[in-house]
């Protein structure tokens, strides 16, 4: 493990010639800061030892007031498509890339959420709130924990520094650490500024640094949408397995690299409604719940047209082919969600009758308000609980029924089959209560314990952790008034 200095610095990204890709910026520190938590896991992704977190100078270094020399700090631009309308400029608002490591043969970018202002914070002040920060890094780990592909957290950053958002609050800033950060929006960007020379290199750059084998296909590009396609479809498919709502679907919050990024309002289900908006900013529910497929491949379609002019040089041409590849995506999507759900019935591979199965539990869950991973979980157990979550129990019944003749055509004995669906299934989700009662206790006096009691939940949470119990029960009354916006 080695010292900060020491690690594998490899800004590839500051070497891209055009000088639109990105603005050169220097952070701004925030008012007496101090280091609030450090993840360990996070840290040896880049080889980085842990012991340096407890460096008198290690957050002066990590928040840029005392930058390395092989920092190379910047924000990216792009453009986006937000709550469907085309944003022609976004960008690094509120966030920099302070550098680029490379560990076992894996990239990652160390990028400071809530650095300060840079160009394309259009007046803010480029800051990120403490309750932000703490739902952000708390999530990502989460996510991860659950199997699914996200950014993670290295380590947060908090301070005695007033931000204004609805109230005056507390600064914060966190190291979020991904492949990369380049969105479906930093295509749109080059595309939609006629800059087809920006756009060829930005695409080359990610297929040198993350797909190599995509150089010797016929098509590199076109292989780019395609590879995107299939990230994307697995990546939401898993979203909905689990419950998992993003909340702000824009293709400026879409990875390039088919993970979960920028976490705002998200939201796990508690009582199943597919209708569930997490979002309090989304008047129209473009982001609800079971919108989030299709608003994918509204995402991959921006992503197609902005790869046009290199897909082919005849436009008409190059629009056959990427409509050819988008027209996969709703199949490759159901089949993903199909076996995922499959898997967290005990299920093997889908056949026939296997999707009615689903669609007539899903119902009776809606028609109950059934809590959907309790339920799943419960079910996991092969006890007599998920007849007790249905106000109707004769249609749970009658399901229940159908589905232990299924169960009984798999070549699998049931002690087996349970412990499967135990690695399924978590017992612990990210409630929002269980945040605000961690965000809570971190503003009104300055305890962090509790955002140490969740990480550990999180990275683990198909396991069993009979000290947090508590957390696996039924949230309390008062966490339906829990309301979250594109501030959070």
């Amino acid at each position: 493990m080695k010292k900060l200095e020491d690690l594998c610095f490899n800004n590839s990204f500051s070497q891209l010639s055009h000088h639109e890709f990105y603005s050169k910026v220097n952070t701004t520190p925030l008012s007496n800061q101090h280091l609030i938590h450090f993840n360990t896991d996070a840290a040896k992704l880049i080889g980085l030892n842990p012991d340096e977190q407890h460096r008198d100078d290690f957050t002066d270094i990590i928040s840029g007031k005392k930058p390395l020399d092989q920092f190379f700090s910047l924000a990216m631009c792009y453009a986006g498509h937000q709550f469907g309308q085309f944003v022609p400029r976004l960008g690094d608002g509120r966030a920099i890339l302070l550098a680029q490591v490379s560990h076992e043969n894996k990239k990652w970018d160390l990028h400071l959420k809530g650095a300060g202002p840079t160009p394309y914070s259009r007046g803010s002040d480029g800051r990120a709130v403490l309750r932000s920060t703490i739902r952000e890094y708390l999530c990502s780990e989460a996510i991860h924990g659950l199997g699914i592909a996200s950014s993670r957290s290295l380590c947060m950053i908090g301070s005695d520094e007033e931000v204004y958002r609805e109230q005056i609050e507390s600064g914060a800033m966190m190291i979020r650490m991904a492949p990369n950060h380049i969105r479906f929006g930093s295509f749109e960007y080059f595309y939609y500024t006629n800059q087809h020379t920006a756009l060829r290199e930005l695409a080359d750059h990610l297929i040198s640094e993350h797909y190599p084998a995509l150089e010797d296909t016929e098509n590199p590009y076109l292989s780019l949408l395609t590879q995107c396609i299939d990230s994307t479809a697995l990546l939401i498919a898993q979203w909905q397995s689990v419950g998992f709502s993003h909340g702000v679907m824009n293709t400026d919050n879409m990875s390039i690299h088919g993970i979960t990024l920028d976490y705002g309002p998200f939201g796990f289900l508690d009582a199943f409604n597919p209708d569930y908006i997490c979002n309090h900013s989304d008047y129209q529910g473009r982001y609800a719940f079971n919108k989030q497929p299709e608003i994918g491949l509204f995402n991959l379609s921006c992503l197609a047209q902005a790869l046009l002019p290199l897909i082919s040089s005849d436009a008409e041409t190059a629009a056959e082919l990427a409509k050819a590849e988008l027209e996969k995506y709703q199949t490759i999507h159901l089949e993903y969600y199909h076996l995922l759900m499959n898997k967290k019935l005990g299920l093997g591979k889908v056949i026939q009758g296997d999707t009615q199965l689903l669609k007539d539990l899903l119902e009776i869950m809606q028609q109950s308000q059934t809590d959907y991973t309790i339920f799943f979980r419960a079910l996991s157990n092969n006890d007599s609980e998920p007849r007790d979550m249905f106000i109707n129990r004769e249609a749970f019944d009658n399901w229940f029924k159908q589905y232990q003749q299924r169960t009984d055509m798999e070549q699998i004995d049931s002690h087996t089959r349970k412990q499967n669906m135990l690695k399924t299934n978590p017992k612990f989700i990210l409630r929002n209560y269980l945040l605000e009662n961690a965000i809570r206790q971190a503003e009104d006096k300055k305890d962090y314990s509790e955002i140490e009691n969740l990480l550990k939940v999180c990275q683990s949470p198909f396991d069993e952790h009979p000290t947090f119990e508590g957390y696996a029960n039924l949230p309390p009354a008062w966490a339906s008034q829990i309301e979250v916006s594109c501030s959070s």
